[in-house]
């Protein structure tokens, strides 16, 4: 199942428990640009590497009217870990049961080293401040992806 979304169109909503310890809704940022990213785990090189990449740009991102937050399969108690280890100023939702990496159409079949297995396809969604979709990435890969969203943000910005 592919569940694309089209510019201008709402996206769910949801609510998931945060690495802050509050249960927090998307609608809850309305009023307010989202970049809502998707990844695979915790503390392994390209989720450091693409969260780092988040946190070096998340004053762009402030400026920018936008609120960044990730999602993947971790428990809270793993997003702690990750959040005080590389300082990570965004917050980040725990999705153990992927309904929301579902909803989004980010869980897909992938493959390893020969293996099969389901996993979170790296995905980033810019939300504008009434829950509509500014622009989508799938497939995400880290080299230009923080410039790309970020001219996301501000054409979107123009556009509305």
């Amino acid at each position: 199942m592919s569940t694309q979304f089209q510019p201008g169109e709402a996206v769910p909503d949801f609510t998931l428990p945060a690495s802050n310890g509050e249960e927090v809704s998307l609608s809850g940022f309305r009023g307010h640009k989202v970049v809502l990213f998707f990844y695979p785990k915790d503390l392994t090189p390209t989720c450091t590497q693409q969260s780092c990449d988040f946190r070096d740009h998340h004053t762009r991102f402030a400026q920018a009217g936008a609120a960044v937050i990730g999602v993947s399969p971790d428990s809270v108690k793993s997003h702690r870990k990750f959040i005080e280890k590389h300082n990570l100023p965004f917050l980040l939702l725990a999705d153990e049961e992927q309904k929301v990496c579902r909803l989004y159409g980010v869980w897909k079949l992938k493959q390893m080293f020969g293996r099969e297995y389901m996993g979170v396809e790296r995905s980033t969604f810019v939300i504008d401040e009434q829950g509509r979709l500014i622009q989508e990435w799938r497939k995400v890969r880290l080299k230009g992806h923080m410039e790309a969203v970020l001219t996301a943000l501000t054409n979107g910005e123009k556009a509305s």
